[in-house]
């Protein structure tokens, strides 16, 4: 029951996820900076206060006795994610819903699976990590083949992708229409890559700020909070919204990242007034901002309800991813962002997307088989 729960909880996620940026469609005569930062101070700032208010008892209490390295490098990880959050929106902008977000969250699958195996590899990093799975640990068990057997399927599919997009180039160009007016292939490719590497650091995020969730755990049960799960025939205790806490300080670092390079644009290309324009539908705006902002923030929302269930290892993580994917590339084939391609290009993107989802169903079944794979995160 608790991991149908948590495939629930992740599957919510991951449609918040695929859908939040749909919303910005509908805002007008705004430049990109301007309802980017708006609706990202939903998502960064109002919205997880909103949630760890209302969720986290004693939250000031938690975050004043936390000790200082997690708080900083919860922080951090969450800078290096703020910038992988500010490259996803450029990312989306120049190659669209469906191409963006299967190569983008293709790697960041790769990276959130196997980036601490991979660090735990070199000496002076595996000292400073959380203890795990490493990298060549996965090549001694048959579970650990089955992973990598998937991550391979997976990068299969990102390189079916990227070519269909290079295909999809070839087919529009001189003819380009509607959503695909800004697609410019090479520098969308560049963009998505470095937001899929950066985007990942918000699992280690989750993973560097335990302590605050435990933290959060203890008082909830404490406290008699509804929503605990566990304690029976030795299970562990675990509270639905514990990792809020660990998202607020997490999100911090992502506004921190997004609000200067915002104010960065705003006062480079004079756009500060678009704020107030009357000229534009300031109203509307500002509304499908916040939907956008608040769906958005929705994604981790449940993200951490999900992990409180099926923990916060591959199957977490590449559940989330392939949500997502399935989701955006719905909204992307809805948006007609492959209109005027060729037969051949349609199919290649079909079958560079089922085989990231196939990679996501190998990975998922690997952990659902061989326990042990919780330790990968």
């Amino acid at each position: 029951m608790q991991a149908l729960l948590g495939i629930i909880f992740h599957s919510l996620g991951g449609m918040s996820s695929g859908s939040w940026y749909m919303p910005y469609d509908w805002v007008k005569k705004w430049r990109w900076e301007i309802y980017w930062i708006t609706g990202g101070l939903f998502s960064w700032l109002i919205m997880p206060f909103i949630a760890v208010v209302f969720t986290i008892p004693d939250w000031m209490g938690i975050l004043h006795a936390a000790d200082g390295s997690v708080l900083r490098n919860t922080y951090i990880m969450g800078l290096l994610w703020g910038i992988g959050g500010l490259t996803y929106g450029l990312a989306i902008r120049y190659l669209g819903m469906s191409l963006g977000n299967s190569v983008l969250l293709g790697i960041t699958s790769v990276v959130g699976s196997l980036g601490l195996p991979v660090l735990r590899n070199i000496p002076a990093m595996a000292e400073i990590l959380p203890n795990g799975l490493s990298f060549t640990d996965l090549f001694s068990s048959p579970g650990g083949r089955i992973v990598l057997l998937g991550i391979l399927i997976l990068l299969t599919g990102i390189i079916l992708s990227g070519r269909a997009g290079i295909m999809k180039d070839k087919d529009l160009r001189g003819h380009k229409e509607g959503v695909n007016t800004e697609f410019k292939l090479g520098f969308g490719l560049f963009i998505a890559i470095v937001s899929g590497v950066l985007s990942a650091f918000f699992s280690f995020g989750i993973d560097t700020g335990k302590e605050m969730g435990i933290a959060a755990r203890e008082l909830a049960v404490q406290a008699s909070y509804p929503l605990l799960a566990g304690g029976e025939g030795g299970a562990p205790i675990t509270y639905l919204f514990e990792n809020n806490i660990i998202f607020f300080v997490i999100l911090w670092g992502g506004l921190t990242t997004n609000l200067i390079w915002s104010i960065a644009l705003i006062f480079r290309n004079k756009t500060g007034k678009d704020f107030i324009d009357k000229k534009t539908p300031l109203i509307s705006n500002y509304l499908f901002c916040a939907l956008a902002g608040t769906t958005w923030f929705l994604q981790f929302f449940f993200y951490g309800m999900g992990e409180t269930k099926i923990g916060n290892g591959a199957s977490s993580w590449t559940l989330h991813m392939a949500t997502i994917i399935l989701t955006a590339n719905l909204w992307g084939f809805w948006r007609k962002e492959w209109k005027g391609v060729s037969k051949k290009t349609y199919n290649t993107i079909i079958v560079g997307i089922g085989a990231i989802l196939l990679s996501v169903i190998v990975i998922g079944v690997a952990k659902w088989l061989y326990p042990e794979l919780n330790a990968l995160g």
